[in-house]
């Protein structure tokens, strides 16, 4: 039999989407060894030209390391970059997003193939095991309807389209039929999930936690716009995982104005203090070097993250994306300034989350990884993420915490 590797590249949702893939496969047999492998189909992300490169750096080294095996590009990259790769024959195929619950047929082509597909498409799949993990990833949704300047998504993702509430919930019964606890909602812009079935993401969320064996939900990422009243009154419930991660983008007016945002800072501030009030660890998502931004905003912009009662930071210097709005906007922030605030705002976010964990080191519910000779991995209810050193096999494991040791490179506790 055949055997098939899979490269992961990007977020979440790509992580889901290798999944499904990985569910469709009969006729092969799937691989951890690429360099053995017949197949490697490469999940591609384009978010950046960064992004780009290192799919291309990936591709170029597998034809080197492994001559023989046809190389399949998948992902956001194929919408993108697919077309130059085939007909520079870097690649034996590529599918679009719409083709991929279709991977066991498409491996059969003898021919080199370009299956693009549409971007309206919704997965049916559901998805019953997620190999060598604990936790299970769940996309809901699927595209975009935002026109963030610095952002190519929604072109290689099409418009927000949710995934059917039934499939939704069958996926969840049964991964937590075969052990799963901790369900993490994802897609391209998880927060629009329902606008499109007259329902919302508060009426999911209640329904997801009658389910019997799930234990902690968590939410990939949200917009400010749209957490709501009926959505906060959720925040109490015990199966809510106490972390939010709420994507800002930037905390200067002037930037998300220039960032085509749909949030201001004076609403931003008193949704996360608001939210903070309720025990949470909030997170978030900030560009540091978009064109434009200089010394004045860059000060404002400091000052007022000093302010907000963040946690986690997903920091971003700005990396150009051909074929967007940001791409063509002066002036441009030089690349050692763009790095020097980018240290400077992940500092100060690493002082802040210190704080949060110190105040918070008893009553930790932790999902634990699988580890290796005594030592395992795991993420509280807050995201922190804490080892664990035990003589017991603790992996997919629960456990509770208390009087865990806290410092500045993480928490630690022995049971």
């Amino acid at each position: 039999m055949q055997k098939v590797y899979f490269k992961t590249f990007g977020c979440r949702t790509n992580q889901f989407d290798t999944q499904v893939m990985m569910s469709k496969l009969k006729d092969y047999e799937l691989t951890d060894d690429e360099l053995n492998s017949d197949y490697i189909v490469v999940n591609s992300c384009t978010v950046t030209n960064g992004a780009d490169s290192s799919v291309r750096n990936y591709i170029s080294s597998m034809k080197r390391k492994n001559p023989d095996a046809k190389v399949i590009l998948a992902g956001c990259g194929s919408h993108s970059k697919g077309e130059s790769l085939f007909e520079d024959k870097k690649v034996f195929g590529v599918i679009g997003h719409s083709e991929k619950e279709n991977i066991n047929t498409v491996l059969k082509n003898e021919q080199p193939f370009y299956q693009i597909g549409d971007l309206e498409h919704i997965d049916t799949t559901i998805v019953e095991e997620f190999v060598g993990k604990s936790r299970a990833f769940i996309k809901i949704q699927e595209g975009c309807d935002f026109a963030c300047s610095y952002c190519i998504i929604p072109q290689v993702r099409g418009a927000a389209r949710s995934h059917k509430e039934e499939t939704i919930l069958e996926q969840i019964n049964k991964l937590a039929s075969n052990g799963f606890g901790e369900f993490i909602l994802t897609g391209t812009n998880v927060g629009s999930y329902g606008k499109d079935h007259n329902t919302s993401m508060a009426k999911l969320l209640k329904k997801m936690s009658q389910i019997r064996g799930v234990r902690r939900i968590r939410i990939g990422s949200l917009e400010p716009i749209q957490i709501d009243d009926e959505f906060m009154e959720l925040l109490s419930e015990p199966w809510m995982a106490k972390q939010l991660h709420i994507a800002l983008q930037h905390t200067s007016d002037k930037m998300l104005k220039l960032m085509n945002r749909r949030n201001t800072y004076k609403t931003d501030v008193a949704l996360f203090n608001r939210i903070a009030a309720k025990g949470y660890a909030l997170g978030t998502d900030f560009i540091v070097g978009h064109p434009g931004e200089d010394e004045k905003e860059w000060k404002e912009a400091i000052d007022r993250v000093k302010e907000l009662p963040l946690t986690h930071v997903h920091a971003f210097s700005y990396s150009k994306r051909d074929n967007t709005a940001s791409a063509t906007m002066k002036p441009e922030i030089r690349g050692n300034i763009a790095k020097e605030r980018h240290k400077e705002l992940t500092t100060l976010i690493k002082a802040k989350n210190y704080a949060f964990r110190r105040s918070h080191n008893s009553g930790l519910e932790v999902l634990l990884e699988s580890g290796k000779e005594g030592i395992f991995h795991g993420f509280d209810q807050y995201f922190n993420k804490i080892t664990v050193k035990s003589d017991e096999d603790l992996s997919a494991n629960w456990v509770r915490l208390e009087d865990v040791e806290v410092s500045h490179e993480g928490n630690k506790a022995k049971i």
